[in-house]
Order: C-alpha cells, then sequence, then structure tokens
C-alpha cells in the first residue's frame, strides 16, 4: 500500500487487489501483447527454426496450431483468476503457499525474468553494432566479443530499465505507440525477404516456402531436429510460464474483463507466426548469399533487409519485449521484501539483467532456455489453478497457508519438486526432448497437490480439533 512503498512514483498495487479505477481496457492489452511479442527476439527465434531444419509444413501448420493453444491457455487459464483476485502472481501464491516457499519460488521467477530480459537487450544491441561496427557474438559463442559490445549492451539496459521502473501503465503506453510502426517493419522483413529468394507472386509463395526457404533436412551442428510437433508444443510452451504458469495474473490483474485474453492473439499471430516467418526468410536469404554465414544476429538481419530503420525496430521491439519482463521480474523481487520501493527493486534489476546480456549464451541458445524456464516455473501455475478451481468444489480449504498462518504449504511445495524431478528424469534419462516434458509435467502436479492437499487438509483438521470429554 502507498504508506508501505513512500518512495514509488506509480503506485501498482503489489498487495492488494487492484481497484476499479486503475483498471484497463482491452486496447492496452492488444498493445502491449503486440509489443511484447513482435519483439527482436524473433528475429532470433525464426532462424533458429531454419537452423533446426524445419520444414515448410511442420513450420507453418505447427505455428497456427501452437499459437492458438497459447491463446486459449491465456483467455481460460490466467485471465479468469486474474480479473476475480485481481493479485499479482507472488501475493496470490504468498497466500496458497506461504511466506518461506512462495520466497523460493520468487527468487527463481525473477532471476528467470531477468535472464529472459537480458536476452532483450543482447538483441537491441547487435542493431548498435551494425552501426558502430564493433564484433559481435556469433551462433557457438558464449563469451562477449570485446569492449564495445559491452558498452552497447550496457547502455541499452540502462535504458530498458528506466521504462521498465515506472510501471506496467507506462510498459502498455509505450507498447502501444511502438507495436503498430514495428508490425509494419516486420511486414516489410518477410515481403523484402521473400521477394530475394524469388517470389514474384502470391501463387509461388509454397513452392518458394517448401523448396527454398523451409526445405527440412539435416540440422545445422548443434541443434535438434525439429518437427510439426516440436514447432506446435514451442509455440504453445515458449510463453508457459506466462499463461499455464499464471505470470501474467500481475498483467492481467488490471482488466476490466477476463475475455481479454484473447489480446494475446496479437502477439501470438502478429509476433510468433507472421514475426517468425518473415525473420527465416531473412536467415535464409543471408544463408543463400553466404552458406558459411550461420551466425544469427538480428541486426544485420535487419539492417539488410530495411537499412537504418531496420535497425531502429531492433532497437524498439528489443525494448517493448524487456520492458514487460523487467517489470515482472522487479515484481518478483520486490515481494521478497514488500516494503521495499518497486521503482527501485526494478532499476536493479535491470542492472544485473544488463550485466547476464553481456554474455551471449542464453540468447544463442534461445529455444532451449525458454524450454527449460516453463518447465521449471509451471508446476506453481498448476498450482494455483487446482487451488482456486478445484480444492473448493473437494471440500477443501483454498489458500490454505493464509487461513492457517503456515509459512509454508508442504502439499504445494512438495508438487512443485517431485514435477520438476519427473520433468528432469523424463529428459536425462526417459530420452523426452526438453520441449515434450511440461504438459504431463502440469497433469503431475497437479494430481499431487490434490492428493497432498488432502492429506495434509485432513490432518491439520485433526490436529486443531480439541480432543473429545
Amino acid at each position: 500500500m502507498a504508506d508501505e512503498q513512500p518512495h514509488d512514483p506509480v503506485e501498482e498495487f503489489e498487495r492488494e487487489p487492484v481497484p476499479e479505477q486503475a483498471r484497463l481496457g482491452l486496447k492496452s492489452y492488444v498493445g502491449m501483447f503486440a509489443g511484447e511479442h513482435v519483439a527482436g527476439t524473433e528475429l532470433m527465434i525464426g532462424p533458429l527454426f531454419l537452423a533446426a531444419g524445419v520444414s515448410a509444413f511442420d513450420f507453418i501448420v505447427g505455428l497456427l496450431v501452437g499459437n492458438l493453444l497459447a491463446v486459449l491457455s491465456w483467455t481460460f487459464f490466467t485471465a479468469p483468476i486474474a480479473t476475480r483476485c485481481r493479485l499479482t502472481l507472488y501475493y496470490q501464491l504468498e497466500k496458497i503457499c506461504g511466506r518461506k516457499l512462495v520466497t523460493t519460488y520468487n527468487l527463481a521467477n525473477g532471476v528467470m525474468f531477468t535472464v529472459l530480459a537480458g536476452a532483450m537487450m543482447t538483441v537491441s544491441a547487435t542493431a548498435l553494432g551494425v552501426y558502430f561496427k564493433f564484433a559481435m557474438p556469433q551462433l557457438t559463442d558464449t563469451l562477449p566479443p570485446g569492449a564495445g559490445w559491452v558498452v552497447a549492451v550496457l547502455l541499452t539496459g540502462a535504458l530498458f530499465s528506466v521504462v521498465a521502473a515506472y510501471g506496467y501503465r507506462f510498459v502498455a503506453r509505450f507498447a502501444n505507440l511502438a507495436a503498430p510502426w514495428m508490425v509494419v517493419v516486420f511486414v516489410a522483413f518477410g515481403l523484402i525477404g521473400l521477394r530475394q529468394m524469388g517470389l514474384k507472386s502470391v501463387g509461388d509463395f509454397w513452392h518458394i516456402a517448401s523448396t527454398v526457404v523451409w526445405k527440412g533436412g539435416d540440422p545445422m551442428p548443434g541443434q535438434i531436429k525439429f518437427t510439426f510437433w516440436h514447432v506446435l508444443f514451442f509455440a504453445w510452451f515458449c510463453n508457459m510460464a506466462w499463461h499455464i504458469g499464471m505470470a501474467d495474473l500481475s498483467v492481467f490483474r488490471f482488466a476490466r474483463k477476463s475475455w481479454y485474453g484473447v489480446a494475446s492473439a496479437a502477439g501470438m499471430y502478429i509476433g510468433h507466426f507472421m514475426a517468425w516467418i518473415a525473420a527465416s526468410t531473412l536467415y535464409a536469404v543471408q544463408l543463400q548469399n553466404d552458406p558459411a554465414n550461420t551466425a544469427v544476429l538480428p541486426g544485420p538481419l535487419a539492417y539488410n533487409a530495411c537499412g537504418i530503420a531496420g535497425l531502429i525496430c531492433v532497437i524498439a521491439a528489443g525494448w517493448t519485449t524487456a520492458n514487460p519482463t523487467l517489470y515482472r521480474a522487479g515484481l518478483a523481487f520486490q515481494s521478497l521484501n514488500p516494503k521495499s520501493s518497486r521503482f527501485k527493486v526494478t532499476l536493479v534489476t535491470g542492472l544485473i539483467a544488463s550485466v547476464s546480456a553481456v554474455f551471449p549464451i542464453v540468447t544463442m541458445r534461445l529455444l532451449d532456455f525458454v524450454a527449460m524456464w516453463g518447465m521449471i516455473l509451471m508446476p506453481m501455475g498448476a498450482v494455483i489453478f487446482v487451488d482456486f478451481w478445484v480444492l473448493p468444489k473437494l471440500g477443501l480449504q483454498r489458500n490454505f497457508a493464509e487461513a492457517t498462518g503456515r509459512s509454508i504449504n508442504w502439499a504445494a511445495g512438495a508438487a512443485w519438486i517431485v514435477s520438476v524431478a519427473v520433468s528432469t528424469w523424463l529428459v536425462k534419462s526417459g530420452g523426452l526432448q526438453i520441449y515434450f516434458v511440461s504438459l504431463p509435467g502440469w497433469f503431475v502436479t497437479a494430481l499431487l497437490y490434490i492428493v497432498l492437499s488432502k492429506a495434509m487438509q485432513r490432518s491439520a483438521l485433526v490436529r486443531t480439533t480439541p480432543s473429545p470429554a
């Protein structure tokens, strides 16, 4: 509340429901999703599909279906709970899991969001690299390539952090301003790339797509071969931490209506469909011109297509994605000490993200990082879903930690740990690739949380019931 954060320049209602006068309309969410998901990272992810040897049918149809499942997940999993409780993810989990357990989760969540925000800074810094001509990382690099790269990343990160610190409504306004222009530039990327690959009419598209751009075949060294199922599950679960993992409770708590979850389609089909296709075509042009040049650098790709306008788009696209990501990370870390200033915490988080962005390893392995991130954070989304919708129907106590004053809800903690352990085992020993383990992991978590909650709450009832005389 205001007296708990006297130094914050904006009120974000971190530990109370968002009041009616602070709620936002559909336009804010369309702009935020378009701005966040029509991003500089799309110029990283699109080429990585091409490097994975995906075919045209598997890529395009897989994206259509996977993105639809993502939109449905935001609309029917996240937004209904967000608009009923109107609490941040972190405060909602504190009520369910207890202060000590949620501290561990919030730390993991904040670290993941911070590293991802750093990847956005890396992307934008590649645009500066084209203009100032300093060395930039290659596909297999893990360490910074030089001092110019370090300075560019740190300056970019400082700018992004200040915007994120001013809160969600400021983030949404910035995205609404930037998103329409970025969409136009990404459309230009795709059209220019396809023209350079030989497209002369709409009727030529499928022939060019299947024989020149997404030809299938073997993946590049160090990459996993992608099929239809890889594309579908990646498109659905690359934002798993946001929707099924419930991180976007923090942003949809401002929504006037729960059906505003459909605004996620602006990000999925403009960003994770159109922009990934456009980015793939630019990479295909690069490989056609120089098969030895396998570097995945958004700045050069955009510059070769649209010149200075392309570079500005890369900077803006990285910015609009880093903003809400840093905002979420700041909320996660601020929840560790609720009396701290979210504004200052977000600035410090941005500094940490900037330092991580100096090292290109996460950005160059972005597909794997996003899949791992979803696997680790997803279980608590299942806990929230079950706690809100299922436990009351079974006659069990919702928000058990708050109701009993406990600092740890062991049912939630055990369900989280076991789910991550099972998913890790499936990857390491079961032969299942990381892109496919989160779905069974969600059901494992949900079932465990129901069984363990029933056992724990029965035990708690026995302990608190007076013995008969």
